[in-house]
């Protein structure tokens, strides 16, 4: 009774030395992606370089300069075009860390895992970086034939990173677009490019009551949360978040009729006007001649038309 006990007892520190519940976490990363794309609308409004520029012009351009992208096999253009990149976010006024971590956490770092496997002569036979190991003459997985001398080639690497520096350039020209044009021009530019107006329309109607059901599923988890008197088993979370899709989607459901029905009521007529003038600048045409000149100086490169 005379020692004193200075931190908590063992009873309260058993439930913090657990990692986050299913649920928990599954919530907490679901609010955290929504939090970024609110920030996108913040990053569209300040005053930058591909801000400034006609929405229309930026949609064609990086359509355009993906698919030169897409065909280019010298990984020292991708480089440039990967810099390129950087350069004109930071002169969009994007913290680069924000654009790298937003481009790289998720598919080119896929991409990379995808690869992992043409990295071996099992699959891409060739000159012989590192050796991992000796198999043997007769070594067989499966059905399949192994070489004697296990081993990661030059052509592999180079193949790998090839692929992957392709699609976190693609991945890149693409998150500066939505992050430097407003959602509203953006989808009006697409309806300008003459894509169906059913699809921009289900695009921007997911996207304003995406948020709305966002807010509705943390009701339900904070209703939970503070009904909950102990932590319940991973099956019987795992139960409950099944249970939570299948009421949002029948909520989902009877309020898409309900918006419907109004916006009808109001004289929708299954187009959506935007109050924007789209008016063309030097900097517009400036823009556009330089990535449509890159874009086919790539092609001519990948089409072993100009050597470099």
């Amino acid at each position: 009774m005379q020692k004193i006990e200075t931190g908590p007892c063992a009873c309260c520190t058993v439930g913090m030395c657990k990692k986050k519940g299913f649920v928990q976490k599954s919530i907490s990363d679901i609010f955290t992606f929504f939090e970024e794309c609110l920030v996108n609308d913040s990053i569209a409004q300040r005053k930058g370089l591909l801000q400034s520029l006609d929405p229309r012009i930026k949609l064609v351009s990086i359509i355009v300069l993906i698919f030169a992208v897409a065909m280019t096999r010298n990984i020292f253009l991708l480089a440039i075009v990967y810099l390129l990149t950087l350069i004109f976010a930071w002169a969009s006024r994007i913290e680069l860390g924000f654009f790298i971590k937003r481009v790289w956490v998720f598919i080119p770092i896929f991409a990379g895992i995808i690869m992992i496997p043409i990295l071996f002569n099992v699959f891409m036979p060739g000159d012989a970086l590192f050796t991992l190991g000796t198999l043997g003459p007769n070594a067989h997985l499966g059905p399949f034939a192994l070489p004697p001398v296990l081993t990661i080639t030059r052509q592999g690497v180079m193949v790998a990173a090839l692929f992957v520096l392709r699609v976190a350039t693609c991945v890149s020209a693409a998150v500066l677009l939505f992050l430097t044009t407003p959602r509203a021009l953006l989808f009006k530019s697409l309806r300008s490019l003459k894509v169906p107006k059913v699809y921009v329309l289900t695009l921007d109607m997911c996207y304003r009551y995406i948020f709305l059901f966002t807010s509705m599923v943390r009701d339900f988890y904070t209703a939970k949360k503070s009904r909950t008197l102990k932590t319940l088993p991973m099956i019987e979370e795992q139960k409950w978040v099944g249970g939570r899709v299948g009421y949002t989607l029948i909520k989902a459901l009877n309020m898409s009729e309900k918006v419907h029905g109004a916006m009808v009521s109001r004289g929708f007529n299954g187009d959506i006007k935007i109050m924007h003038r789209y008016v063309l600048h030097r900097r517009d045409y400036v823009a556009c001649v330089s990535v449509f000149a890159l874009s086919f100086f790539l092609v001519l490169v990948s089409q072993n038309i100009i050597w470099i």
